[in-house]
């Protein structure tokens, strides 16, 4: 614990937090996502063969899981070091990977990717949502679950000696389940125990996140040290997020590059564009929430790598934070998003 306190911990071992630089504190770079699999009509799909070809790179941005080949980013270790080089050149320092268990975690390629980039990369503890949870899972205890987590912030996760240096994503659906509550409950104590960073997959439904909080503060969690993700597809009422920023987490934007007709896990959701998630970012900034805001792009499939014509883990860098200046955020307000607000978040109390 005395180790920790103060550092933050990359898979390549402590940090001091000023070591970060511009953070972000949601991507995957090694996952697979096949628990959200979407089948659509045989006619639409790209050809297995070549799921990536010209002429289907518009389904496939219009229906990234509805393409098994697309949901294997684990395959793509040289794209996305390549990535993260190109990362790294456009002024990028660190990376917070939430792969959990139940999507593939693979600590040992993370390691091998941040010694051959210089990109540090924090990995993630804990579960993903219910439909990823093993038998085992669902029947241990919350206090066996804690001991899990605690053990692979301070021991190693997955057999190795790798240690995780945040909790999660953890996962939740909406309603919560049964077992994804244990999972919030164990995250809860272990961020109590470690006073370490926590990051929260919520459920598709605007009550969800508010949910989770009470959950997690039932259980003696630090909603303070606790992001809560994905709010761009979940928050579409001005009230309804300021009500929700009140409660007191880190409120993070994370689909940057993500422009589709549909949120296709919920057909009722218009899918934001990057210029409403800016002009978000901007009323958040003139509420007073300047403190709490972390951004990010959440890549987690083949198609949103440079390699398939995708964005990249540079864009925001790139694109995003000229627009932010353009939209009346100063360069003060953007360096507090993207630098300090992550390096408080993840440095251990």
């Amino acid at each position: 614990m005395t180790e920790l306190s103060g550092k933050v911990q990359s898979v390549l071992g402590l940090l001091d937090p000023d070591q970060l630089g511009r953070t972000m504190t949601h991507e995957h770079l090694t996952m697979t996502f096949k628990c959200c699999y979407i089948p659509s009509a045989p006619e639409n799909r790209p050809t297995a063969e070549n799921p990536f070809q010209m002429g289907q790179v518009h389904w496939l941005r219009q229906n990234p899981y509805s393409c098994h080949e697309n949901l294997l980013l684990r395959q793509e270790t040289e794209a996305v070091r390549d990535e993260l080089l190109a990362y790294r050149k456009a002024g990028g320092g660190s990376v917070v990977e939430n792969t959990t268990t139940g999507i593939d975690r693979d600590l040992p390629t993370l390691r091998r990717l941040a010694k051959a980039t210089g990109v540090n990369i924090i990995a993630g503890a804990g579960y993903y949502i219910d439909c990823t949870h093993s038998d085992e899972t669902r029947k241990m205890s919350v206090e066996k679950l804690t001991d899990v987590i605690v053990s692979e912030i301070l021991y190693g996760a997955d057999g190795t000696d790798i240690r995780c240096g945040v909790i999660g994503e953890i996962g939740t659906g909406w309603p919560i389940t049964d077992s994804e509550k244990k999972v919030l409950r164990a995250a809860a104590h272990a961020q109590a125990q470690l006073g370490c960073p926590v990051i929260i997959h919520p459920g598709r439904d605007s009550p969800a996140p508010a949910e989770v909080v009470r959950v997690l503060q039932e259980a003696g969690g630090d909603i303070g040290k606790t992001v809560m993700s994905h709010l761009d597809r979940t928050f579409f009422n001005h009230a309804e997020l300021l009500d929700f920023a009140e409660m007191g987490s880190y409120l993070e934007y994370d689909l940057f590059g993500v422009e589709t007709l549909n949120y296709v896990f919920n057909l009722d959701v218009d899918m934001p564009s990057d210029s409403q998630r800016v002009n978000a970012l901007a009323l958040l900034v003139k509420e007073g929430y300047e403190d709490k805001i972390v951004i990010a792009h959440d890549i987690h499939t083949k198609d949103r790598l440079s390699k398939y014509g995708g964005h990249g883990y540079s864009h925001i860098l790139r694109n995003i934070v000229p627009k932010m200046l353009r939209r009346g955020i100063s360069q003060t307000q953007v360096d507090k998003i993207l630098v300090d607000n992550p390096k408080r978040w993840l440095t251990f109390k």
